[in-house]
């Protein structure tokens, strides 16, 4: 966590952007596994893990999944507009609640350098 608590310390030191604040409007999940689970946690967490993510899926709170391609944890889009709510979903998973995976969260938004566009530049909000 000591790199996302460097990337955060940076970015109050970076200049202000001239692109206009956008909201958050998803958030990109991307698991890693805290240790690889043992062949006994296999059997036991990943049939509880794979319903609570469909789940998810199912309740429109996960928009889109992929596994990274070294197997070391799964990436969400997430549907969610707070850091808070993203922890908390996955939190609650299985593999969470063992404490056998870690995320790191990044927050998404609309593409700000559209607004240039824009006739008005961007400066109205939308009706």
């Amino acid at each position: 966590m000591d790199n996302f608590q460097d990337k955060a310390a940076n970015a109050k030191e970076m200049p202000k952007s001239i692109f206009p604040v956008v909201p958050t409007t998803k958030i990109l999940a991307i698991g890693q596994f805290t240790k690889p689970p043992t062949p006994e946690q296999i059997k036991e967490i990943f049939p509880k893990e794979v319903p609570a993510t469909l789940r998810l899926y199912l309740a429109g709170k996960i928009d889109q999944w992929w596994i990274r391609q070294p197997q070391t944890g799964p990436v969400f889009l997430l549907n969610v507009t707070s850091l808070e709510e993203a922890r908390a979903l996955m939190e609650e998973l299985p593999l969470g609640q063992a404490g056998l995976m870690k995320h790191e969260f990044i927050e998404l938004g609309p593409l700000t350098p559209l607004h240039l566009l824009l006739s008005d530049g961007g400066s109205r909000a939308a009706k």
